[in-house]
């Protein structure tokens, strides 16, 4: 029985999420599973990603193989590295510590990575609300002048008009 690592397609159109099964290769897609590892939900920035890396590692070793896509969210996790380090620790390449040590090294990288990338996210954000803000206040500016301008002119229109009135009123009380 060939076993592979895959998603499960859950949610609804055009905005699913998945859940990271184990399954046997022949199930369908959404069909039975061995076990559930996780879910990935791409809807969100960055994605959520929520693993079992210690049942994901346990089935790597017994032979699972990860579809691309479950092979990129196991890569992103650690979970295929983590493998690679103790398939060397078992060949006597190197020892526990040494291992260990990489894969904190590796994690701490990949966590600081992913922080940046947050904060980026919402300072994009917070820079995009500040131009709308400025903009929305040129344009208030913009109307109120153009306001008050209409305001001065229907202001000289009137006293036009009214000395014109004037004007004509002097002729005709003379007459």
């Amino acid at each position: 029985m060939a076993v592979k690592i895959r998603l499960q397609r859950h949610g609804k159109k055009n905005f699913a999420f998945f859940h990271i099964v184990v399954a046997d290769s022949r199930s369908p897609r959404d069909g039975r599973f061995i076990e559930q590892l996780g879910s990935y939900n791409p809807n969100t920035n960055p994605a959520t990603i929520v693993l079992n890396t210690e049942r994901a590692l346990a089935w790597l070793k017994v032979g699972a193989e990860p579809t691309l896509t479950a092979r990129r969210i196991l890569s992103y996790e650690g979970v295929l590295l983590r493998n690679h380090l103790d398939g060397g620790v078992a060949k006597g390449a190197l020892t526990q510590e040494q291992a260990d040590r990489k894969f904190a090294d590796w994690k701490e990288g990949r966590d600081a990575k992913i922080e940046a990338k947050k904060q980026g996210i919402s300072r994009a954000a917070v820079e995009k609300a500040r131009a709308a803000k400025e903009a929305e206040v040129k344009v208030s500016e913009a109307r109120a002048e153009a306001l008050a301008k209409k305001a001065a002119e229907a202001a000289e229109a009137a006293r036009k008009a009214a000395e014109e009135a004037a004007a004509a009123e002097a002729p005709a009380e003379e007459a």
